[in-house]
Order: structure tokens, then C-alpha cells, then sequence
């Protein structure tokens, strides 16, 4: 089951956020998405499969600061609608664009070495 999981954590900086967010990303079970949300950026959200979140608030409260779980709700996937292919009308067909084929070469010209000592080498030395 796919759930989101919101968590209001006491962070005063930056470093408080960036260990919030690793803690989060290793907790118990599959996490798909961690992320930060409100005013503040206090409130972390995260997103996954059979996330144990009373651990999660447990190791957020040794390690951040004091934290309380806000909402735990479980995240539907979305349903895809089946598209329905349009046939183009005779008045709205796009004219074909055509290229000429490629450049065609009639004979082989063979040019002799300008150099006849060379001895088929690319330099003297």
C-alpha cells in the first residue's frame, strides 16, 4: 500500500533539513519521494510503500528535534484514461513532404599521385 506521510519536525537550519531529508530516505520500507513542504519547510512529507512511520518519527526526534506525525493518508494511483485515436478527415490531411534522393555519381574518377617518389608514404623525412 502506497501511503504519504506528513511529519512536523522542529529543524532551526539548513544542516537540521539536509539530516531530516537522509533520515528519511533510509527509513523502513520503500520511499519514493522525500520532500520539505509549508512556509517554514517544517514539515516533511514522504511517499512509499510499507513506511513504518512511528519509527520514522521515532529516529527524526534522537537525531532532528522534536517531531509529531500530522497525517498519514494513502496515495491512489492515478487512472489513465484510454485515448482515443482520431481518424484525420479529408480537409485536414497535411501534405507529404518529399526530398530528392541523394546526389548520384556516374563515374569513378582515380587521380594519379601528384608526387612519384612519395613511395606511398604521407611525408618525407
Amino acid at each position: 500500500m502506497k501511503q504519504k506521510i506528513v511529519i512536523e519536525v522542529q529543524m532551526h537550519c539548513s544542516q537540521c533539513r539536509s539530516k531530516a531529508l537522509k533520515i528519511a530516505s533510509v527509513a523502513d520500507g520503500i520511499v519514493d519521494f522525500v520532500g520539505l513542504e509549508g512556509p517554514e519547510k517544517d514539515k516533511l512529507v514522504v511517499i512509499g510503500h510499507n513506511v513504518d512511520s512511528a519509527g520514522l518519527t521515532s529516529q527524526l526526534r534522537k537525531k532532528v528535534g522534536h517531531a509529531k506525525i500530522i497525517k498519514i493518508e494513502e496515495v491512489k494511483p492515478e487512472e489513465k484514461k484510454p485515448e482515443e485515436k482520431k481518424k484525420p478527415d479529408d480537409d485536414e490531411k497535411k501534405p507529404c513532404i518529399t526530398f530528392p534522393p541523394y546526389p548520384y555519381f556516374d563515374k569513378l574518377v582515380i587521380y594519379e599521385d601528384d608526387y612519384p617518389n612519395n613511395n606511398g608514404n604521407c611525408c618525407q623525412m
